[in-house]
């Protein structure tokens, strides 16, 4: 173990375990009891998230810290890693649980059994999957995560949320066999599963070892690309995003994420020259998925279906920029990274409330009866919705306005500044003049600009539709549960953008990690085992 406090590393991973399940030894008539221990809980791994971040960024002696589970040496130990960018990725994953998790009290939480449950453990998931040091827990998270997100995604039953989870979950079966595939060629080209040590071993690798390693790392590419929702590999994305309960859509916005966050970690870090591994390949795949997911948006009617296509946007904007492998584009695609999570989670939770009253699964979130037998604890949530407020359809209505303004990319808000910085890098005064990327650059800026203005048209026809001209009188069924969690993100995004300047020279640091991270590697590979006894030698 390396740096201080370094047990708080495994603790975001831990904490949501235990009280997981230990919510499982509770009634769900204990509904009090177990959403106050699942927000604490959340509320918790916010503040070790933020704690984590302060120590590896602004604190004086800001390195990385290391874990070594079992007290093994690298690269025999299971390790895990709270850099820049795991911290970042934690803070972004709290700030997403957090109001999903309030959300969801209101009505969701009744609409089936150990929700809190299924909840806490994908937060195991997520986290571990941002702190893992080595590809093979990697994998163990991710399925950690992926069991519990489909069980949140049938939550409340239904016969089309059944059919887009059970696509869901065959889709991601088939890329987390193509996953373990990749890892085992990985192995077999290393000899090491440490992603730290495999950047080590890369480049001293001889013979079929070396093309070995390249279609092991494209395997697991591959997979990380369908967790990603790279067109063609994501039309799984859609459906069961805008078919999942509200909050689950917000919580699985960040799943996406994951998928590029693994991306990132692995191709900058193998082979460690700086460039992105597969980098052309990843451009192409995320220029697509802008195409896909711009048109797409323009042809939805749905607000919840709208925001299923602007996640899909936002992670073809992140893996087309990445593709470009410079610094200063992986600075924007960050920034961009975290304001467009919160922004398409927030839209979701602001969706159900708008789209309430015409939501076919609102209509189906009573368990059934062959389920939960005529004694059922699960109360219909249409009786504890809220009551009509005129004021309510005002805040959503300033809601909506402030989300679509980051969406589409409009200043002054966050997601104007994230696309600037992300077209300042690629054609701006500073972009490195190489003949061989002008394409590469003059196309992701008029993407860039094509899907900010389909976005534009489809969320500006919403809001008419929604509030100016609505077919029938628009009288929101709402609570303060319900509201305070879209407000909560809203105040969350409006202080990335006043406090830009800060968030910029946080992504920048982290992108310079990234492209030379040989304070990732010698943190991960110097970390030395604590004695076995306290004051004691081995």
């Amino acid at each position: 173990m390396t740096g201080q406090f370094p047990q708080l590393i495994v603790a975001p991973i831990i904490l949501p375990l235990i009280v997981g399940a230990l919510l499982l030894f509770f009634d769900d008539r204990e509904r009090r009891l177990k959403t106050s221990l699942a927000i604490l809980s959340v509320l918790a791994q916010l503040a070790i998230g933020l704690t984590l971040l302060f120590r590896v960024h602004w604190s004086d002696d800001a390195t990385a810290l290391v874990y070594l589970l079992g007290n093994w040496p690298a690269p025999i130990a299971i390790n895990l890693i709270a850099d820049r960018l795991s911290s970042i990725m934690l803070v972004l994953g709290s700030l997403l649980a957090i109001p999903a998790l309030v959300f969801a009290t209101a009505r969701w939480d009744k609409a089936g059994p150990h929700f809190h449950s299924m909840f806490q453990f994908m937060l195991v998931g997520i986290n571990g999957a941002f702190l893992t040091g080595d590809l093979f827990n990697l994998f163990v998270f991710f399925e950690v995560m992926l069991a519990a997100s489909y069980g949140l995604v049938l939550h409340g039953s239904g016969p089309a949320r059944v059919k887009a989870g059970l696509h869901y979950i065959a889709i991601n079966l088939a890329a987390s066999l193509v996953f373990l595939i990749g890892i085992a060629m990985v192995f077999g080209a290393t000899g090491s599963l440490n992603m730290a040590e495999i950047s080590m071993r890369a480049a001293e690798l001889e013979g079929f070892a070396t093309p070995g390693l390249h279609v092991g790392l494209s395997m697991l590419g591959l997979a990380f690309l369908v967790k990603a929702a790279m067109w063609p590999l994501g039309n799984w994305l859609v459906p069961a995003y805008s078919a999942s309960a509200g909050p689950v859509a917000a919580i699985m916005a960040i799943l996406s994420k994951v998928g590029i966050y693994a991306l990132i970690r692995l191709s900058l870090l193998v082979p460690a020259e700086g460039e992105v591994f597969g980098s052309l390949v990843i451009f192409i795949g995320g220029a697509a998925t802008l195409v896909f997911a711009s048109i797409g948006l323009l042809a939805t009617q749905s607000i919840r279906t709208a925001t299923a296509y602007l996640v899909m946007v936002s992670s073809g904007t992140i893996l087309a920029t990445l593709g470009l492998s410079e610094p200063a584009s992986t600075t924007g695609a960050l920034y961009y990274l975290v304001t467009s999570t919160l922004a398409t989670g927030a839209l979701f939770l602001l969706a159900e409330l708008l789209e309430r009253d015409q939501d076919p699964w609102s209509a189906m979130l009573s368990v059934t009866m062959e389920a939960f037998g005529e004694n059922s604890q699960f109360v219909d949530p249409e009786e504890e919705v809220g009551r009509p407020m005129p004021q309510a359809a005002a805040v959503l209505g300033a809601g909506f306005g402030i989300l679509a303004m980051v969406l589409i990319g409009l200043p002054p808000l966050a997601g104007f500044l994230a696309k600037f910085a992300i077209l300042h890098s690629v054609i701006g005064p500073g972009a490195e003049a190489m003949s061989e990327a002008v394409t590469m650059r003059l196309g992701l800026a008029a993407l860039l600009i094509f899907s900010g203005l389909t976005a534009l048209i489809a969320l500006s026809r919403a809001g008419i539709r929604t509030f100016w001209a609505p077919v029938e009188p628009f009288m929101p069924r709402v609570s303060i549960v319900e509201v305070a969690p879209v407000l909560f993100l809203l105040v969350v995004i409006v202080l990335l953008s006043v406090y830009a300047g800060p968030a910029v020279d946080l992504m920048a640091a982290t992108a310079n990690d990234l492209h030379i991270p040989n304070g990732y590697l010698d943190a991960v590979l110097g970390a030395e085992r604590v004695p076995p006894y306290a004051g004691g030698a081995e």
